[in-house]
């Protein structure tokens, strides 16, 4: 039996399945496609995200696969009207380092994640489509479409807004439409416009489309917004007749098609985040408008806060209960990442401070445990800043699948521990979580042992 199946390897599958397999935890992720997804579709990666990935040892190769931003580019008629920056600025500082999106094509920063997973000892078994499951008080049975069945201790939905597991374990997605016009995206190669600017159409009608050039690579994103009732062609004459009808170019100038997908921007939230051993992830549990790439980046937050609580009730012996917090810390969280992204797509909200995910946090979660008299800026449930103290930057201390004491002598083995907090965590001592945020906050230790015994730290 394995420990844990993870359905579908896009970035929320891939991230679990790297910090599993840190843990020790005996997982394996199955995949209905033949391969690992072939578009750009996700390409914005967060500074929260990008902590994650430096956490799971990610981030050079990231980063190396992708690039800034460029400043909007709005056209008309041919001529350049004038450049709009994409983000409101959000300064740097010694508490977060990674302020600004990354842009890397959602397939490239999928095969830096299957090379990290790879790496670590994991592994993806492809062509494999999941037809139904049953699950019972030791595990759940998982049937595929050749006929075969994997038995795990638990399965973490990772197939998408169409979620297969999600229908067979019967939870329901409610949600709404965020705009009834028919959105394409696609990936293509252009010539005739240069590679510094994202370049903007928009048309008389509120429809339009722009060309943004792929960070690392050659290609140019197309994202279309078209006439309600518009029937829209996939194919590479369509996308140069669009191209041709909304820019200065000639159809001829879009010489290659590579990905093509059409979409109408809504939003979804499943009912429930966990049916008994089955738990719900990324787009099988949440669905958003693209706009203020928000989705990727709030699926791969579910995988970090689901992976260590795995890990602890496998490896650590930690209480079943621990499980249940990740419903009530993610759930509430995509519901508000959904608003987000639907305020961002109205226009009604700014990318910037609000997009960047830096201010998330779970201080109502039963987790985050404040007994401070007097709470300072840092409290239990806020994610852990960086920092320095005696020379060791902080996220270079929490880098790894353990938790952080900041403060104080470890009361017990497998605690990393620094003998005080920066001051700008103020007066205390804390534990950080191993996905980097605070679970616990103290004037001394007293507690300490308690509060570590819940999680399987004893």
């Amino acid at each position: 039996m394995r420990d844990v199946l993870i359905v579908g390897a896009g970035p929320t599958g891939l991230a679990l399945g790297v910090d599993l397999a840190r843990r020790g935890v005996d997982a394996l992720i199955v995949e209905r496609a033949q391969g690992l997804f072939p578009g750009s579709r996700g390409k914005g990666i967060q500074p929260r995200t990008q902590e994650v990935f430096d956490d799971l040892g990610a981030l050079d190769a990231i980063r190396a696969a992708g690039g800034p931003y460029p400043a909007r580019m709005i056209w008309k008629d041919g001529e350049r009207l004038g450049e709009q920056p994409m983000f409101e600025p959000v300064e740097a500082d010694e508490g977060a380092p990674y302020t600004q999106p990354l842009m890397v094509a959602q397939w490239r920063t999928q095969e830096v994640l299957y090379a990290r997973l790879v790496e670590v000892g994991g592994g993806v078994d492809f062509g494999r489509e999941v037809t139904g499951l049953e699950q019972d008080a030791e595990g759940v049975s998982v049937r595929f479409a050749d006929g075969a069945a994997v038995r795990a201790r638990y399965v973490v939905a990772a197939d998408g807004g169409r979620s297969a597991v999600r229908r067979a374990v019967g939870v329901g997605m409610a949600g709404e439409t965020v705009d009834p016009s028919p959105f394409l995206v696609a990936d293509v190669r252009v010539k005739g416009l240069d590679r510094e600017y994202w370049h903007a159409f928009p048309g008389a009608d509120g429809t339009g489309v722009a060309l943004c050039p792929l960070a690392g690579t050659d290609v140019f994103q197309l994202a279309g917004k078209l006439t309600e009732g518009t029937e829209i062609d996939l194919s590479l004459d369509g996308v140069r007749g669009l191209v041709a009808a909304y820019t200065h170019l000639d159809a001829e100038d879009v010489t290659e098609l590579h990905w093509a997908s059409e979409f109408r921007p809504r939003t979804g939230l499943a009912e429930r985040f966990r049916a008994g051993r089955v738990f719900l992830a990324g787009d099988a549990a949440h669905v958003h408008s693209p706009a203020g790439g928000q989705g990727l980046n709030t699926s791969v937050q579910d995988a970090y806060n689901l992976g260590w609580k795995l890990g602890a009730v496998l490896r650590d012996g930690a209480p079943q209960a621990l499980l249940d917090t990740y419903e009530e810390e993610r759930r509430p969280n995509a519901a508000a990442m959904l608003g987000l992204s639907t305020s961002v797509h109205r226009g009604e909200v700014q990318r910037g401070k609000a997009t960047v995910q830096l201010g998330l946090g779970y201080p109502a979660s039963s987790l985050s445990e404040e007994t401070r008299a007097v709470p300072s800026a840092v409290r239990a449930g806020d994610r852990a800043p960086d920092g320095t103290v005696d020379g060791v930057r902080l996220f270079d201390a929490f880098r790894g699948p353990h938790w952080t004491l900041l403060g104080a002598p470890a009361p017990v083995a497998g605690l990393h521990t620094l003998p005080a907090a920066p001051q700008s965590y103020g007066p205390g001592v804390f534990l950080v979580r191993p996905d980097g945020y605070v679970g616990w906050a103290a004037d001394t230790t007293a507690g300490l042992d308690a509060y570590l015994a819940r999680v399987g730290r004893r």
